[in-house]
């Protein structure tokens, strides 16, 4: 009998665990659809790569030998659902059974669940940990601290590990990684490649609108080139990404940094094969533990913490919203002009090239919406919107708990803030901002002075008693009352100003 083996546009990975059960007469079902480029306002180029990397993928698996039937978006027939295309083909093959791997979004999962097929959802085993694994190291916890999770990736996967001890004594050297940018960046960044002339001229012309410049389009589109992408800043840019992973620079979006997150998050880099190759590069000597180390956190730490935390969480995780913000999106976050320089910076680059990394995510962005009280829902749209490498199952844990604390700490212990100095000692942008790092007050004060404390006084009842918190409020404490009332009333006038529509 036929069977239906569905492939979603984040899963173009040939051992997926629904292709591992293709046998001959069955057919994969592949499908661009509007669904899924419009839940969120996409960034132009993350549409263009999905469903480039989509057809070249299609184009494989038929070389493999497989029946693949595959719907572009302007198919004439194409029902604009995942759902409505196995409805469809089920028809056209006269079969009610579909095989999925399980999708990284709950929205999708429960559309697959109200199929009225024979359906059935195997796990996704490109992940290291199950969700039964995360399940059974976070029961009985307190706190869901990642530190922990990850030193059981470590063991399971034996990375960095001399027998059951870390390599170098130490599970973690993020102390050593957080220099600011030197003056000189030795590294050219990521390769580029050719796009798919009729994906350009199919998202030019359907997606215009969108927030994002889908042009010059370089990313890789196929495992490959995602390779030749990942070998290359293994030999020149690995020994300098632990140093440097934190700085940022105004002239220099990428830095040493991988930008291989979508590649891994659609299927084409396959993130145990990452870490290894960076594990050999510390044990030929090419490459200093800290930097490879803190990679290889990232993947099996964070990564996997994430996915972890999404799926244990439930569907309501994206409407966390504890510390009950409502204020709406910044027009800049959609490019409108803003004085403050890092984070047009940050917005610029996002806008050219669907990627910022990390901690321009955390600290510029991220602590701004946070501490500016911007509802979380709204933020959390705006990053599954203009990332490339954004998908639910990774991106709401990021910023719901993670960047805007709205899950009450179940991901961090405080709250990610931070004032103009930490922006000013990582970065070069406050050289060039219409804004003075150093005012603590008045018109030309950093933004993120006046907020930094608005926001700690705003909510002192729940965070005065953290631990890691105490020397803030004890700092505010000894300020003159004149002093500290100019600061909140400094703060309420820039956003009156914002919530206006006003320059800021």
């Amino acid at each position: 009998m036929t069977r239906l083996i569905l492939v979603l546009g984040d899963q173009l990975t040939p051992t997926l665990s629904a292709l591992e059960q293709a046998t001959q007469g069955d057919v994969i079902v592949m499908a661009e659809v509007a669904d899924e480029t419009t839940y969120v306002p996409h960034h132009p180029k993350k549409i263009a790569f999905v469903l480039t990397a989509m057809r070249k993928f299609a184009a494989q698996l038929r070389r493999d030998g497989l029946t693949v039937v595959y719907t572009k978006l302007d198919d004439p027939e194409n029902t604009g659902s995942i759902n409505g295309e196995l409805l469809r083909r089920a028809a056209e093959y006269g079969t009610s059974t579909v095989i999925a791997t399980e999708p990284g979004e709950w929205r999708l999962i429960a559309a697959l669940n109200d199929l009225p097929l024979d359906t059935t959802i195997l796990p996704d085993t490109r992940f290291i940990a199950s969700h039964a694994e995360f399940e059974v190291w976070a029961k009985d916890r307190k706190e869901l601290r990642m530190e922990w999770f990850y030193r059981n990736m470590r063991r399971k996967t034996g990375l960095l590990m001399d027998g059951d001890k870390p390599v170098g004594g130490q599970w973690n050297f993020d102390h050593d990684n957080r220099k600011a940018a030197p003056r000189d960046i030795h590294y050219f960044g990521p390769m580029q490649f050719e796009p798919d002339p009729d994906v350009m001229a199919l998202v030019a012309q359907r997606f215009d609108k969108n927030f994002g410049d889908l042009e010059p389009m370089w990313f890789a589109t196929e495992t490959a080139q995602a390779q030749r992408h990942f070998e290359r800043w293994l030999r020149d840019a690995l020994p300098l990404f632990g140093d440097y992973q934190d700085a940022m620079l105004n002239e220099n979006r990428f830095l040493y940094h991988s930008v291989i997150g979508l590649y891994i998050n659609a299927g084409l880099l396959d993130p145990l094969a990452v870490c290894r190759a960076a594990e050999s590069e510390y044990q030929a000597g090419r490459a200093p533990i800290n930097a490879v180390e803190g990679f290889i956190r990232q993947i099996i730490g964070w990564r996997e913490y994430m996915r972890g935390i999404y799926f244990l969480q439930g569907p309501e995780y994206t409407s966390r919203n504890v510390l009950g913000h409502t204020r709406d999106l910044p027009a800049f976050f959609w490019g409108a002009d803003t004085g403050m320089n890092c984070v047009a910076k940050t917005v610029e680059q996002t806008k050219t090239d669907a990627y910022a990394h990390h901690i321009q995510r955390l600290m510029i962005t991220g602590n701004f919406a946070l501490l500016a009280g911007i509802d979380p829902g709204q933020v959390h749209e705006w990053y599954l919107a203009v990332y490339a490498d954004a998908y639910e199952w990774v991106e709401a844990p990021n910023v719901i708990g993670m960047s805007q604390y709205a899950d009450a700490g179940i991901v961090g212990s405080k709250p990610y803030v931070s004032s103009g100095a930490y922006i000013n000692r990582m970065s070069d942008y406050c050289k060039s901002c219409g804004y003075k790092v150093k005012d603590k007050t008045g018109k030309d004060a950093c933004p993120f002075n006046l907020l930094y404390w608005d926001f700690l006084i705003r909510h002192r009842d729940r965070f005065s008693g953290n631990a890691r918190m105490g020397n803030m409020y004890r700092t505010w404490d000894r300020m003159k009352p004149d002093h500290q009332k100019t600061v909140l009333q400094d703060a309420a006038s820039f956003l009156a100003r914002m919530d206006a529509g006003d320059a800021v």
